[in-house]
């Protein structure tokens, strides 16, 4: 099963730092050499290199004039960049507002043609009402202090999950059946919310399966929610960022633990009573 999602962000951040520990070394310095050289204190020189601590762009630069490898330094930027990409704090994207962070995901859904979808807490994006995504982006924004802009946000997140309905597009929905009680926004909101599931249920290009509270035993326990974009990426979805995985043996090991919760899920009929029940749980 996944074990930490971070862990292709990690190594690439520990490969920029063996990276610029080598310059060091082969330019004949030590820590507390090329620290005086870039006018900072030696203990940031230690924690870039055991990826403690992540360069800027103009850090990195200094650090190879001082080693003289100075035509190294934009490809080493790139790669620092790189490494950021694939662990994106919620703190930063947000910054710009919650529908700036739902448009910039567009191109990754246009370019998908299989979606996996797995949520143990909310309703996947790709199926959620303006309504419902409006409730949680309004919280998500007030727990992250960013700007609450939750109704253009809903709007942007409603309009980019009409994807589902282009050719050739196949979308597999797993969540956890507590999901269907997880209450967000107003009753009827709710009501709205569960009624979108059904209809998308019966689309054609929409596999929708339920994971039931009751069952006897299961080998693969919940997990953080996660979104596998054909074979080539996985997102993962914490609370204080997204991970972004793309090494293929750790893709692998996310569509696995997909396979393994599918198997756990109801369908059709099943799936539908689930769900009617949490609609009759809310009179």
């Amino acid at each position: 099963m996944p074990t930490s999602p971070s862990s292709a962000a990690q190594a690439a951040r520990a490969e920029v730092g063996r990276r610029l520990r080598e310059l060091r070394l082969d330019a004949g310095l030590t820590v507390v050499g090329l620290a005086g050289h870039c006018g900072w204190h030696h203990a940031k020189t230690s924690r870039v290199e055991n990826a403690r601590s992540t360069p800027s762009a103009a850090d990195i630069r200094l650090w190879c004039r001082a080693c003289g490898a100075e035509d190294q330094a934009e490809d080493l930027v790139a790669a620092s960049r790189n490494a950021q990409s694939l662990y994106t704090e919620w703190r930063r994207t947000m910054r710009g507002g919650l529908r700036r962070l739902q448009e910039s995901h567009n191109d990754l859904f246009a370019s998908t043609t299989t979606f996996r979808i797995y949520s143990s807490r909310i309703v996947p994006g790709l199926v959620q009402t303006e309504g419902y995504a409006a409730a949680l982006l309004a919280g998500v924004a007030r727990f992250h202090g960013a700007p609450d802009d939750a109704g253009p946000a809903a709007r942007a997140r409603v309009e980019r999950s009409l994807v589902i309905h282009r050719p050739g597009r196949r979308v597999t929905l797993l969540i956890e059946e507590p999901v269907l009680h997880y209450r967000l926004g107003d009753a009827d909101a709710m009501a709205a919310q569960l009624g979108r599931l059904l209809t998308a249920g019966a689309l054609p290009a929409v596999s929708l399966g339920i994971i039931p509270t009751g069952l006897p035993a299961r080998p693969i326990r919940p997990l953080e929610a996660f979104h596998v974009y054909d074979d080539r990426l996985a997102a993962v979805e914490l609370l204080t960022a997204r991970v972004t995985v793309t090494q293929p043996s750790e893709v692998d090991l996310y569509v696995r633990a997909f396979a393994e919760l599918r198997a756990l899920a109801v369908y059709g009929a099943d799936a539908r009573a689930l769900i009617v029940k949490a609609l009759d749980a809310l009179r």
